[in-house]
């Protein structure tokens, strides 16, 4: 099957910031057979909304399923596919790496700086890093880390916006 037909798409939810409408959100996407591939919530600028940003795999009808079926979601406000629109989408990693070397340190801050990343705690043989940026930059990080020998790392999964326009509101 041709990968096009089986993208990743970025989907944009406001939700009522009430107990419960993350995990009716969710109940749509298992009982369907839908995969989410990363989930981030968060409230908005009004603490009576949150945004929940998600990945999910498919072909363009199963994600205009899970649009229209999201929709029906008595919490839902809005949503929005933002897979082809202009936007802006960030992760966060922070990933403990071995430096029980000096030749070990010398690279993490090379490649801490090249990547425009942080060290945000050390111990005697490790460098705990954080690195926000789209998710090309963070997999290109990690291959290059990978090396030194990753300990343990947490990602947050997409965030995402779109671009401001003139005049464009979320619809």
């Amino acid at each position: 099957m041709d990968k096009q037909c089986h993208r990743k798409h970025v989907i944009s939810v406001l939700v009522e910031n009430q107990p419960g409408a993350l995990a009716r959100i969710i109940e749509l996407f298992s009982s369907r057979g839908y995969n989410i591939e990363s989930l981030n919530v968060g409230h908005t600028e009004d603490p009576s909304i949150s945004r929940i940003t998600m990945v999910a795999k498919g072909d363009e009808h199963t994600i205009e399923q899970i649009v229209k079926q999201l929709r029906r979601i008595i919490d839902v406000f809005k949503v929005r596919d933002l897979t082809d629109r202009k936007k802006v989408d960030r992760e966060l990693l922070i990933v403990r790496v071995n430096v029980d070397s000096s030749a070990k340190k010398e690279e993490a801050h090379r490649l801490v700086k090249i990547f425009g990343a942080q060290i945000i705690d050390v111990s005697q043989d490790t460098y705990t890093i954080e690195l926000t940026g789209d998710e090309e930059q963070i997999d290109a990080f990690l291959e290059l880390i990978k090396p030194l020998g990753i300990r343990e790392m947490a990602r947050t999964g997409r965030v995402a916006m779109v671009r401001a326009l003139q005049g464009e509101t979320f619809e």
